[in-house]
């Protein structure tokens, strides 16, 4: 409870906290007293300074300055209706205090909107940590108040805390559910009784409605209904968590400089995109030190190192390559005419660049990354397998990887949120207590990822991409189809590649699915796109048997070195090569070694056999 009350001593106004239940006995009042000056001890700039704690007639309290500002209940009676900026701010102002309190084993008990205080700047914060007594049937966090007096290891008290510390959060998400919609949950203005009434003590799920007074960005809603979720399991965890999302969340929409968006873009700096994958440099020196070697023999053996293929199309894309390209050329997306164009030492020195397998990660998220890797080259395999005669298979190779660069770069940058992500999805069997019954399905990669980052994959890839120095046209191409959207008839050939390559990825994504087969799902993608790409499940299969034998065969070539004279390695068929390529086997493409020989070989190309597209038909 709060009152308001005036200090007779000085005439000054002041708030009253007191336990709705009064402590039973002199133990419990002394271990309540304890517990509440432990709490006063910790300083945080969201939680409320406390004056003094003590006794007036058997009752506890804990004293607040009055001058600290007014509570939340009364800013909304002169403000009602705060705006989503405003209740985003005060939330993660609370969480952060919370954080900061769960860290040193305290915890509140009771967040209530009459325990929120809104100063004259509009800033909020928390007051009356510990101040909550529980009622008599939840003995677990009684027992939690009672030990509070000094912090205990024994893992009963620790279990306790935990389970504290999850209901503040989830009040937390309660709280900020109420200023969203403009009204209680479940019509009930006191969090605690809204809590008892939810799973798993309850029967009652809590989402955010439709109609709210102002328009809510489908991030926002999905951190908000997660942090309410009728699963338990979805729920955040911690105060640090849900304070992440919803920061993230809330600097990628403001635009300010920093969130996620901002924190990767400022590790490729310091750890670049990906880790090399063992062994690259002996490959390197193979592929390049013998001048015979043609570049489509070179990027064959490059390719399925990811990390060295990503890099040399920054490399391309940097001001200085950029410079000896013609005007008005489309964008370059095979590794053959990269190594063309930067030569050999341009190879070398891109693989100097990158670090080492597996960078910064432990052997656990190294592993989850070289699984994630498997899976986007499988998709690049089935993109070959599926595209119409007449494309370039590198291109399309190409473009349905970078279509999962912000897996990749979550993957390896984020790899805890990458594992939340991951557990989001899954779907979990059902519960006592739960409001289904049967399995209850997981997130999906868009909520799931809002939920734990505040910003969806796609956007966290197209950052990195546009920060490469990519086209307008390649961000456009490397971005999924929506799930939601109908296939239509592709407009050009960009469209096409980026269908071809939706589908394989979406292909994928239905084979990595846990649980039952994964039949009805590619059923499902085989008619999403029969028309466009004349698919069928039978075409599909084989495909997806193509692409498993191409990937086996890719990952053997990754640790094979090339020596001159190898014939080992097929020369391209007439559908690996440039429209335009006349050149015969028995003359090879050289590589490239010096810019002075890189711009005279270039002006000496026609027009059309750069076409970044096609090949010879």
């Amino acid at each position: 409870m709060l009152w308001l009350a005036v200090d007779t001593r000085t005439s000054a106004e002041a708030m009253l906290m007191l336990p709705r239940t009064a402590p039973l006995g002199s133990d419990g009042i002394g271990a309540w007293l304890l517990a509440a000056r432990r709490a006063a001890r910790l300083d945080h700039p969201d939680l409320t300074p406390v004056l003094e704690s003590g006794m007036h007639e058997r009752r506890p309290f804990i004293a607040l300055d009055r001058r600290a500002g007014i509570t939340l209940d009364e800013w909304l009676l002169q403000h009602p209706h705060p705006s989503i900026d405003d209740a985003v701010r005060w939330t993660a102002s609370i969480l952060r205090g919370l954080a900061f309190a769960h860290e040193a084993g305290i915890s509140h008990l009771d967040p209530q909107f009459h325990s929120i205080v809104v100063n004259e700047r509009g800033e909020a914060s928390l007051m009356g940590l510990s101040a909550a007594t529980v009622d008599a049937p939840r003995p677990a966090a009684g027992r939690l108040a009672a030990r509070a007096a000094a912090p205990a290891l024994d893992p009963t008290s620790l279990r306790a805390q935990r389970t504290a510390a999850e209901r503040d959060v989830l009040a937390c998400g309660l709280v900020l559910h109420r200023l969203l919609a403009g009204a209680p949950p479940l019509g009930e203005a006191d969090t605690g009784k809204v809590i008892e009434r939810m799973t798993p003590r309850g029967r009652e799920g809590v989402r955010l409605p439709w109609t709210t007074p102002q328009s809510v960005a489908e991030p926002l809603r999905a951190i908000v209904d997660r942090s309410t979720s009728g699963q338990a399991r979805l729920r955040y965890r911690s105060a640090r968590t849900f304070l992440d999302a919803l920061t993230g969340w809330h600097e990628a929409a403001s635009g300010e400089s920093g969130g996620p968006i901002a924190l990767l873009l400022d590790r490729l700096r310091t750890v670049g995109h990906l880790p090399a994958l063992p062994g690259l440099a002996i490959r390197v020196q193979g592929v390049t030190g013998v001048e015979s070697q043609r570049t489509d023999e070179i990027a064959r053996h490059l390719l399925p190192d990811m990390a060295l293929s990503f890099e040399l199309l920054r490399v391309l894309n940097s001001a200085p390559v950029q410079g000896t390209q013609i005007a008005g050329n489309g964008p370059v997306l095979t590794l053959r005419r990269v190594v063309a164009l930067i030569g050999v030492d341009g190879v070398r020195a891109a693989a100097n660049n990158l670090r080492v397998w597996p960078g910064p990660l432990d052997e656990a998220s190294a592993g989850a990354l070289r699984e994630a890797m498997d899976g986007v080259r499988l998709a690049g395999h089935l993109a070959q397998a599926l595209r119409p005669a007449g494309y370039d298979a590198e291109v399309v190779y190409l473009v349905a990887v970078l279509q999962n660069l912000g897996r990749l770069m979550v993957q390896y940058h984020f790899a805890d949120e990458a594992e939340q992500i991951r557990q989001l999805k899954l779907p979990s069997p059902a519960q006592p207590g739960d409001l289904q019954q049967g399995e209850q399905p997981g997130l999906g990669e868009d909520a799931a990822a809002f939920a734990v980052l505040g910003v969806d994959i796609d956007s966290m890839g197209t950052a990195v991409a546009r920060h490469w120095g990519l086209g307008p046209d390649v961000l456009h191409m490397i971005r999924r189809l929506p799930l939601d959207a109908a296939v239509r008839k592709p407009d050009g050939d960009a469209e096409l590649l980026r269908i071809v390559a939706s589908a394989a990825n979406e292909i994928v994504d239905a084979l990595a699915l846990p649980g039952g087969p994964a039949g009805p799902l590619l059923e499902r993608v085989s008619q999403r796109y029969a028309r466009t790409l004349r698919l069928d499940r039978k075409a599909v299969q084989s495909a997806v048997q193509e692409a498993r034998a191409a990937l086996s065969a890719g990952s053997v070539a990754a640790h094979a070195v090339p020596q001159a004279g190898d014939d080992a390695t097929m020369p391209p068929s007439s559908l690996e090569r440039d429209e335009g390529d006349d050149r015969s086997d028995d003359a090879p493409e050289r590589i490239v070694a010096t810019p002075q020989r890189r711009s005279a070989e270039l002006r000496d190309v026609p027009d059309k056999a750069r076409a970044p597209y096609f090949v010879q038909r």
